[in-house]
């Protein structure tokens, strides 16, 4: 009876991870397209301080939420992108600049991206939340927060 108990668990098991691979192959396009914006418009716009290239990735009325130093930071992306547009760039700097995709998850027409953005004396950690809309992501939410304390 164990023995039967533990066919029929592992079983089930393998079933439960085919359903994951599927899922990942189903969404496999819209993670590429999602990277793919990430890297193309918002670390290349941040980088380059395009607020053109970086602008295209964001839905207008978007929300910039979270903390720089430990003090609270909360921006419409109107005034985000207007003080991207009046700081020196990244790249006009000649200070170090990595982005890093650490995790994107899709679920329908929504998804995730958690990155990592160091640049100038910081080390933000972002939550981008993408919204799929008229067949292009882009980014409805963005939460960040200063790791460099």
């Amino acid at each position: 009876m164990k023995t039967f108990l533990l066919i029929a668990f592992m079983l089930w098991n393998l079933q439960g991870i085919k359903a994951q691979n599927k899922i990942t192959m189903e969404n496999q396009e819209d993670v590429a397209a999602i990277k793919n914006a990430i890297e193309n418009n918002y670390f290349k716009g941040i980088y380059e301080g395009d607020i053109r290239i970086l602008g295209s990735i964001f839905y207008p009325g978007t929300l910039v939420y979270g903390d720089v130093k430990g003090q609270p930071y909360f921006k419409t992306v109107d005034l985000y992108l207007d003080g991207v547009k009046n700081r020196q760039s990244p790249k006009d700097s000649g200070k170090p600049y990595k982005g890093e995709i650490l995790d994107i998850r899709v679920v329908n027409s929504i998804a995730i991206a958690e990155i990592n953005l160091k640049m100038y004396d910081f080390n933000y950690r972002d939550f981008l939340s993408f919204h799929k809309i008229n067949g292009k992501w882009l980014i409805v939410n963005k939460m960040l927060t200063d790791l460099s304390q």
